[in-house]
């Protein structure tokens, strides 16, 4: 299988994903500045590690409440339609 059609299985398999689970972006965006906050100090960078690191923290918050809307959304009955 061609690097470039597993790319697109899985960029199709992840549009799915985060249709199901929409506060997954935020979530991922807050793992991945999670890890430069861990090597920033590293590179002499503990300011913007700081820094960083609230902005990861209100996108974990962020996520969370979106999951948590979209959690209540559908228990109510207003579910997706066809998923």
């Amino acid at each position: 299988m061609s690097l470039r059609l597993m790319f697109k299985r899985f960029f199709i398999w992840f549009k799915g994903f985060a249709r199901q689970n929409p506060g997954a972006l935020p979530i991922l965006g807050f793992q991945g500045l999670l890890v430069a906050c861990a090597v920033l100090p590293a590179l002499g960078m503990e300011e913007t590690a700081d820094g960083l690191a609230v902005i990861a923290y209100f996108m974990l918050v962020a996520g969370v409440l979106i999951q948590l809307a979209d959690y209540v959304r559908e228990s109510r009955g207003g579910g997706k339609v066809g998923g």
